[in-house]
Parts: structure tokens; C-alpha cells; sequence
């Protein structure tokens, strides 16, 4: 079947599902597989839920009009995305980075939502199959798509590029994440620039962030940008407070004189002000910036302060790497109070240079005085230190559940795998 008749079936039943538990009534079933799942086993079961059809790249034992055999079903679902996409000519922002993407996507939504009816990567949906879904998810009266796009090795965000076909793209920043896919630092480099690179080839238009020179350099080749930053930019900005909640006043590119966050950390500061860059290029008045990004909260694990009891608790836990978790330390450390706990858990997909930083975190925790650290999982345990080393966060909640403490801040963040926030549940 060619992709346009497809796309016919699509607009008449344009909702996408995968999961046969999450199935609904008239849902398209695209039967995708992995390594541990092979979605075509499902196929039937699909339909006696009511799917419209199914999707399938595999012979299936039954016979029905409703199913839809094609050489390759992820293949099939990301060109049915680019289809979907190729029917608009309203801006697509595409956002990576190393860290801050999600909480800048989310922040840009905000901004943007106040004047535009805009439509973004639903919680952390950006890889290979939530982008196209995501895409597919844009409705006819949108005026602006604002997609997260993840990666852990380089041709990875060429090949989202090529059905996104982003108009805008911003990239937070390159850190030490997924060194042992990307294949070290300047391999973090190359991949996310590829979405620099697919701009630079198609008249696109790039948000940023002066302060980081290796950005300005990646984004040589881009006819037209918009910059932010802390000096010498469009928009330019500075923390006013960051002791709780972090405060920013905006010096230039906009009348805004504080924007009262309720996100945590000076390390958001450049994720704030890609959303006011965003807002101010397309035309977002001042007052409603400042609003959007005042009222947004976030309930993700990132940046969250969580009070209970008289401890206060700062939930960071949805990933980690170097450059995040050196950051969120020296963050914390800033912080008003005497009586802090860090809870931290193993940084994973570092390849070879996994036990040389975790000795780096653990030389960033040797520079402040705290009142306990915990290190739970990953390769702490390798490594001559005098902290608490404990293997899964459920031995963290324990421990933590045992000491009583009061009055207290605690920092809790680590990779995703490492399930941090159930320190808290």
C-alpha cells in the first residue's frame, strides 16, 4: 500500500496506537517490534478491540480486510509522519541537547501556547517511534510544533530531521551524556549538530545561546539566528535569586523585570530564556511570557521542589549525567541552609569513561560539607570514598526513612534507570 492511500485510512481514523492495553475504539494498530516484542503476535487481538486496522510487516494466521501488510511497520509509521508533516507550512521547532531539553520544550510550549494554538512532544515521547507519533498527533488548526528529539549516537537526529523537516531548532547545550554511544565529547558534538546541519541545508533558523561558544561555531553555517544569553545577544538575561525558587530579570530583548520560576537551579536559567527568545522572535507580547513562565509548574522529576514535613526536597531524578549532576551539586551547595543530604544515584551509557566520572562527581561532593551523601548504584562502588554506598533506591528510601531527619534539604537525582524518586513514593 502507498503511503498517500494510507494516509487516507489515517485522516479517517487518526489516532495511533502500539500498545494493545492502551487501545481504543477505531485506533489505528501499528505493529511494531523489537529486541524483546514483536507487535505482529498482537495483531488479531487488535482488531477484536475494535481497531480499525492493523498494521503489520509480518504474515499473520487469520484473515481479515482490516489488516495492512508492509515491508517494514516503523518504517511505514515515520513516512506516514512525514506525510502528515508535509501537509503544513506553519514553523516546527526541533529541540536537542544534552540537558534541559525537556523543561525547555515544555517552557516553550508554555510561552507560545499563550498566542498560538501549539502542539509539543507529549512527556518525554522523542525517540524513532514517539516523534512520528508525536507529528502525527499535530491537528489542522495548529499554528506552531514544538519537537523534543532525543539521541544517543551520532545519524540518529539526521534521520528525525528527515521527516520532522524542522523550520526552527535550538540546541540547550553538548554535555557528557551518552559519551559511550556518541563515541566521547566532540561524537556529542557531531550528532546534535546534525540538526544544525539539516537547518544550515534548508534556510533554517536557529535559537542560540551566545554564551556557549562551541554553539556559535556549530551554527556557522545557519544564514539566520536568534541569540540569548547573559551578555551580547537578542535577549539577554540574569538570575535576580536563585536561593529557593530561581528568579531571572530580562536586561535587554524584552520589559520583563522578574520572572518568578518555580523551577530549581541557576542551571535553568538558559532554558528560561530560550523560551523568552522563542516567545519575543515570534511576536509573544511581554506581559504573557512573563505569565506563562511564572505559572508553569513542573511535575516530571526535573527541577521539582517538593516540601514534606519541614524537609525540602528537590526532585531532579528524571536523568543524570556528568554535566548535570556536577551542575545540580554546585547548585545545591549555593543554596541557602546548613543541614543538606545528597541522594545520588550511578550515571548510566558512559562507556569507558563511566568510573572516571563518577570520581569527578565524587571530587565535586569532596569540595562542600553536607550532612550525609548517599551514592546508590552505578560505578560509586568501584571507587575509595567516604560516603554511603547503597545499590538501588529502594535501599535509599530505607536508609532515609531510618534517620529522621528534620529541617533538612535534600538533593535527589540519577539516571533514569536508576528510579531516584522512589526515595520519595
Amino acid at each position: 500500500m502507498q503511503i498517500e492511500q494510507l494516509y487516507k485510512i489515517f485522516l479517517a481514523h487518526p489516532s495511533i496506537q502500539t500498545d494493545t492495553r492502551k487501545l481504543k475504539y477505531g485506533d489505528l494498530f501499528f505493529a511494531l517490534k523489537g529486541p524483546n516484542f514483536n507487535g505482529n503476535l498482537f495483531a488479531q487481538q487488535a482488531l477484536e478491540a475494535d481497531a480499525a486496522y492493523a498494521i503489520t510487516d509480518e504474515p499473520v494466521n487469520f484473515e481479515s480486510e482490516k489488516i495492512i501488510q508492509v515491508d517494514d511497520v516503523l518504517t511505514t509509521l515515520q513516512l506516514l509522519a512525514k506525510h502528515h508533516r508535509q501537509q503544513f507550512t506553519i514553523p516546527f521547532i526541533a529541540i536537542t541537547g544534552s540537558n534541559g531539553k525537556t523543561t525547555t520544550k515544555e517552557l516553550l510550549h508554555e510561552v507560545l501556547s499563550t498566542t498560538y494554538k501549539t502542539y509539543t512532544t507529549e512527556g518525554n515521547l522523542n525517540n524513532h517511534i514517539g516523534i512520528p507519533i508525536t507529528i502525527l498527533k499535530v491537528k489542522s488548526d495548529a499554528d506552531i510544533a514544538v519537537i523534543e528529539m532525543g539521541a544517543n549516537h551520532q545519524k540518529e537526529i539526521e534521520s528525525y530531521c528527515a521527516y520532522t523537516l524542522p523550520t526552527h531548532g535550538l540546541i540547550t547545550n553538548c554535555g557528557k551524556a551518552h559519551l559511550e554511544g556518541f563515541g566521547g565529547e566532540e561524537g556529542v558534538k557531531k550528532g546534535k549538530g546534525e540538526l544544525f546541519d539539516y537547518l544550515s541545508a534548508n534556510n533554517g533558523i536557529a535559537f542560540i545561546m551566545k554564551d556557549y561558544d562551541y554553539l556559535k561555531e556549530m551554527s556557522s553555517g545557519i544564514g539566520s539566528i536568534f541569540t540569548y544569553g547573559t551578555y551580547d545577544a537578542d535577549i539577554t538575561g540574569e538570575i535576580k535569586n536563585s536561593t529557593g525558587f530561581l528568579n531571572v530579570s530580562i536586561t535587554k530583548g524584552a520589559v520583563i523585570d522578574t520572572i518568578q520560576t518555580q523551577l530549581v537551579g541557576e542551571y535553568n536559567l538558559p532554558n528560561v530564556l530560550a523560551a523568552v527568545a522563542a516567545g519575543k522572535y515570534f511576536k509573544v507580547s511581554d506581559d504573557k511570557i512573563k505569565w506563562a513562565l511564572e505559572n508553569y509548574n513542573p511535575s516530571n522529576s526535573r527541577s521539582q521542589l517538593i516540601e514534606k514535613g519541614s524537609n525540602k526536597f528537590i526532585l531532579d531524578a528524571y536523568n543524570a549525567n556528568p554535566s548535570s549532576m556536577k551542575a545540580a551539586i554546585e547548585n545545591f551547595a549555593k543554596m541557602e541552609g546548613n543541614k543538606k543530604v545528597l541522594l545520588l544515584g550511578g550515571m548510566m551509557e558512559l562507556g569507558t569513561e563511566s568510573i572516571t566520572e563518577h570520581q569527578s562527581i565524587i571530587n565535586v561532593i569532596d569540595n562542600y560539607k553536607w550532612q550525609a551523601v548517599v551514592l546508590v548504584g552505578g560505578d560509586y562502588h568501584k571507587l575509595k570514598h567516604q560516603y554511603i554506598n547503597l545499590e538501588n533506591s529502594l535501599q535509599a528510601k530505607d536508609w532515609f526513612n531510618k534517620q529522621q531527619f528534620e529541617n533538612t534539604q535534600v538533593l535527589i537525582k540519577g539516571s533514569r534507570s536508576m528510579q531516584m524518586e522512589k526515595v520519595l513514593g
